[in-house]
């Protein structure tokens, strides 16, 4: 006989389950008595149930495993939305438990009361209530397999009081087995001949299903056909961007050239991206629905195939099965494509030189400091604003996840994912990069960081301004500035009030001898990089956004 809440954490043990992140609440003490007989699964306590699920989302996206959390109804769920919407955008495996009001007072908005499968239904992959503990097993499994097949994707489980406090005889679910589709035969065979007789190519990587062995294929791949290759929006990490074959990111400021490239491409193979928003520019590189480009369309959901662009050749593979088939194929001789790649790096090597720009500090000379002194395996997170701009253009990403940053451009990210990152990993070296306004929404989970002793390195690009917005205010309304301008504390006392070292960054020389000696340091610092709101954008001054209308 077990009650409900160690039949649960019981199920999550065998799901292999390792962390767990959770702002605790009355509604699932069961729970929570569960992970205290726990060996297994350690308990990561939050400061606010926004980061909590950012943390779980960016656990999934780190480790390929669903990042498991825990919040209470009501206003811990609604907290918890921020996160399982990057999941749902990002497709990544996430499993979420809500606690609920005990099952004999539903349906009288009884405290805290939310329906969850009417709230949920619209950006979760499946919500549902456990009401009866005999079937937890059932539901977790469920739960698991869902989050982590076909397109990945966040899971929420509500869980009434009695369900988890009372106690039952139950048999534990076996481990969830996810299947996963490969290529056909003559799907490859069509996609050899595509690419054989194609003199404009370019591959584009991005989405679920990427691993280690993923970016080994690819660079292969690459160097065999000599085949120019992109990364989609915030999947720069796919791929060593050293490599000789990779061109850039399509992506929100992507270069002109690249740009082109996508729109004249005779054939465009786009593995894993669903081509949204931020890597079709606002929609603009591929028609709709049938692209001008021979477009081949790997994805792992046969649901994303043809729900925007019809392509000539889809294939369901998530992105190692897809590279695996790949090393199958063998290059042609002739690769007429050859000049137009070397031209495309040429291009990207060139975009790596900063621009000058206003102010003291110079940002983008800071990223990419950054992006020559941090190790090999060292991770990059970041949330979003204008200051992910610079990152995304002055950081050389090494390898697959070595970044984490949220496709949904959901500000408040970067501390959340960079604590996940460093519990999933403990000896890589984490980075946290993040603008004044995006910071203070998840700065609460600087006490996590103390917590836990994690020896994370943030840096806050501090500028005054919620930047975006007032670069798009300045661009539509010249001028006429409300709601964009912050008052900010002092970050570096403000991190030391958490036992975390700080340091004020006031001109760029004086970046690189702190940020090296934090980095040896293996300890929690935080740089505040006092920036020119002037310096607004990677290319444009704001005075030059202002005059432009």
């Amino acid at each position: 006989m077990r009650h409900g809440g160690k039949i649960l954490i019981d199920q999550l043990e065998r799901q292999g389950v390792t962390t767990a992140f959770t702002v605790p609440g009355e509604s699932f003490l069961a729970a929570l008595d569960g992970l205290y007989e726990s060996n297994q699964v350690k308990t990561i306590i939050c400061r606010q149930d926004g980061g909590c699920s950012m943390m779980a989302e960016a656990w999934g996206k780190a480790t390929g495993e669903p990042g498991v959390c825990f919040v209470t109804r009501g206003p811990g769920v609604a907290n918890a939305m921020a996160g399982l919407h990057v999941a749902d955008q990002d497709s990544t495996p996430m499993v979420l438990f809500m606690g609920m009001p005990a099952s004999d007072v539903e349906e009288r908005e009884a405290f805290q009361e939310v329906e969850v499968k009417q709230l949920f239904s619209s950006f979760v992959k499946w919500a549902a209530v456990i009401r009866d503990r005999k079937r937890i097993p059932e539901f977790v499994s469920r739960a698991f397999h869902v989050a982590k097949s076909g397109r990945p994707g966040p899971v929420v489980l509500g869980l009434p009081e009695d369900v988890l406090f009372d106690a039952s005889e139950v048999v534990d679910a076996k481990p969830a087995r996810v299947a996963y589709s490969h290529p056909g035969k003559a799907e490859l065979a069509e996609l050899d001949a595509l690419l054989k007789g194609a003199k404009r190519p370019l591959v584009i990587i991005g989405g679920p299903g990427w691993s280690k062995s993923a970016q080994s294929g690819i660079e292969a791949f690459a160097k065999a056909w000599d085949m120019p290759v992109a990364s989609a929006f915030r999947y720069q990490d796919y791929m060593d961007n050293r490599h000789p074959n990779y061109v850039g990111c399509v992506g929100i400021g992507v270069e002109p050239v690249l740009a082109e490239a996508v729109k004249s491409a005779d054939v465009l193979v786009v593995v894993g991206a669903r081509m949204g928003e931020a890597t079709s520019s606002n929609y603009t590189l591929l028609d709709i629905p049938n692209p001008k480009q021979t477009f081949v369309h790997v994805h792992p959901s046969p649901d994303e195939l043809g729900s925007v662009y019809r392509a000539d050749l889809p294939i369901v593979a998530n992105g190692t099965t897809f590279v695996e088939a790949l090393a199958t194929l063998a290059p042609p001789a002739s690769k007429p494509w050859a000049g137009a790649r070397a031209e495309l790096r040429k291009v990207y090597e060139a975009s790596l030189a900063p621009i000058a720009l206003p102010g003291d500090v110079k940002f983008a000379e800071v990223v990419r400091t950054i992006s020559k002194m941090l190790p090999e395996d060292g991770i990059m997170a970041n949330g979003a604003g204008n200051f992910a701009a610079f990152v995304h253009r002055y950081f050389e990403y090494k390898g697959h996840r070595s970044g984490l940053a949220p496709t949904s451009g959901s500000m408040g990210y970067g501390l959340p994912s960079a604590i996940a990152a460093q519990l999933a990993f403990p000896t890589r070296t984490v980075v946290n990069v993040q603008g004044d306004g995006d910071f203070m929404m998840t700065s609460q989970e600087l006490a996590t960081v103390m917590q836990y002793g994690l020896p994370i390195i943030t840096i806050i690009a501090n500028n005054g301004t919620f930047g975006t917005i007032r670069m798009h205010q300045e661009r539509e309304y010249p001028g006429r500035v409300v709601g964009t301008t912050l008052m900010n504390p002092d970050f570096a006392a403000m991190a030391k009030s958490f036992g975390i070292e700080g340091i004020t960054i006031t001109r760029t020389a004086d970046f690189a001898p702190a940020f090296e000696k934090a980095l040896a340091a293996r300890k929690a610092v935080l740089f505040d990089v006092k920036l020119d709101p002037e310096a607004l954008a990677v290319k444009k001054t704001l005075t030059q956004i202002r005059e432009k209308r």
